[in-house]
């Protein structure tokens, strides 16, 4: 994979705008992603000056696939992702398409076909996003991961596909929220516990 170019600034812009477009009357939904953009905003200084505006951006696109006027495949990860390749938003794409350990859910799915359409970016930009993500209640309130993990549980219940596919993924999203915080720990943040 080729690095990423920095990215315009009008490009923040237009995922705020099209965030609030498409999310904002979806109240709880909402909540959480403006959450995990205060989170993003929190971690961005422990990335590059040059991947920090990437990741407010996906902090703000990574559930668009919510969006009812989105959905194709039932995953949110890859509709958002496929809306946002569709506007030459590659790598936004790519970044929303494997959020969270997505690729598990699509497995569950089946839906491999579609996330491999989707090259999986290895970076501290895609660990920081998930590290946001998984911090950040269904209300947009600052958590541990492992309250995030008992508040999927519960909500879910066994049995579930996003239930099953969190348990698969469970190792590979533990490592990136570690990542994470020694990311935050060596640019002397203390992340939650």
């Amino acid at each position: 994979m080729t690095r990423p170019v920095d990215m315009p600034a009008q490009e923040r812009t237009w995922a705020v705008s099209e965030a609030v477009r498409l999310l904002s009357a979806l109240d709880a939904r909402w909540r959480h992603v403006r959450g995990v953009v205060a989170q993003a905003e929190f971690v961005a200084p422990t990335l590059p000056a040059d991947e920090r505006a990437w990741l407010v951006a996906a902090a703000y696109l990574h559930d668009i696939g919510y969006a009812a006027e989105l959905v194709r495949t039932g995953s949110h990860a890859i509709d958002g992702a496929l809306w946002l390749r569709a506007r030459g938003r590659e790598r936004l794409a790519r970044l929303v398409a494997h959020h969270s350990g997505a690729r598990f859910e699509a497995a569950v799915r089946g839906l491999t076909a579609w996330m491999a359409a989707f090259e999986r970016e290895e970076s501290a930009t895609a660990d920081a996003l998930t590290y946001c993500d998984l911090t950040t209640s269904p209300n947009g309130q600052r958590v541990t991961v492992e309250d995030r993990f008992a508040d999927i549980e519960q909500r879910y219940g066994d049995g579930h596909v996003v239930l099953v596919a969190m348990s698969q993924a469970a190792t590979s999203l533990l490592e990136a929220v570690r990542r994470t915080e020694l990311r935050l720990a060596g640019a002397g943040v203390v992340a939650l516990r």
